[in-house]
């Protein structure tokens, strides 16, 4: 799983090389595509449940799930989230980021850096005896804090052997049981955090997420597995990435 989401970091890191005004979001997703392939891996996404394209690409107000079109240009002042992943030797990855291009707005570039804190504070809660609901608070609270608002509609999730797996990994905190983490799970925490209101919608498309107000959105995500020595960030892409 590591070398899967290594793979998955890989893409990322290219795709924050080259993300520029002017480009299309196809030209990312076959970027994307031909990365993976070349490192032995496949597009998981590709496929999955009808899904047209390698990479999710969400542009501005899209929270999750954008499909990638030649039609879709990249302008400056865009943030631009990407999500991808991979299945290597039976084993599946999962990653996003949310890139700005060009210069962004004092409040957008702030939106991004608290999504990616509370990313970071969630991990920290990746140990052995914790809860899910340890996680999802971490997410809240920072979130909220800032005064942005969490997407509840969608949540992360276990990953393995499968893309999703049990158990769901929700930004917020649920007024139910939570799962308790055991050494060996791992977890795909990925914070949406809006700018305005947390109500988003699914596009015609059937995929497309979006904020219900039209307002930014920001994702950010890592698979992080439970170990005795604390989380293990799978797909980190650099050295004391969070």
């Amino acid at each position: 799983m590591h070398k899967a989401n290594q793979i998955v970091a890989g893409v990322l890191s290219l795709l924050e090389s080259k993300i520029r005004a002017g480009l299309t979001t196809h030209q990312l997703d076959k970027w994307a595509e031909e990365y993976c392939r070349d490192h032995g891996a496949e597009p998981a996404f590709k496929g999955y449940r009808g899904f047209p394209a390698s990479l999710c690409v969400s542009v501005n107000e899209q929270v999750v799930h954008g499909i990638p079109s030649k039609r879709t240009t990249i302008h400056d002042g865009d943030i631009v989230s990407v999500d991808f992943g991979t299945k290597y030797q039976g084993f599946y990855g999962d990653s996003a980021v949310t890139i700005p291009v060009g210069t962004v707005s004092r409040r957008v570039r702030q939106l991004l850096l608290v999504t990616e804190e509370a990313l970071a504070r969630a991990i920290e809660q990746v140990k052995i005896g914790n809860r899910v609901a340890d996680i999802s608070r971490a997410v809240q609270e920072h979130v909220e804090e800032q005064g942005f608002s969490v997407v509840r509609q969608f949540v992360g999730h276990g990953i393995g052997s499968n893309l999703h797996e049990p158990p769901e990994i929700p930004n917020y905190v649920q007024k139910k049981a939570s799962p308790r983490l055991v050494e060996g799970m791992v977890v795909a925490i990925e914070p949406m955090v809006n700018l305005g209101t947390e109500k988003v919608r699914v596009l015609r498309d059937k995929w497309t997420v979006v904020t219900a107000d039209g307002k930014p959105s920001a994702h950010f995500e890592h698979s992080v597995a439970v170990t005795a020595d604390g989380p293990f960030v799978l797909s980190s892409r650099s050295k004391g990435d969070n």
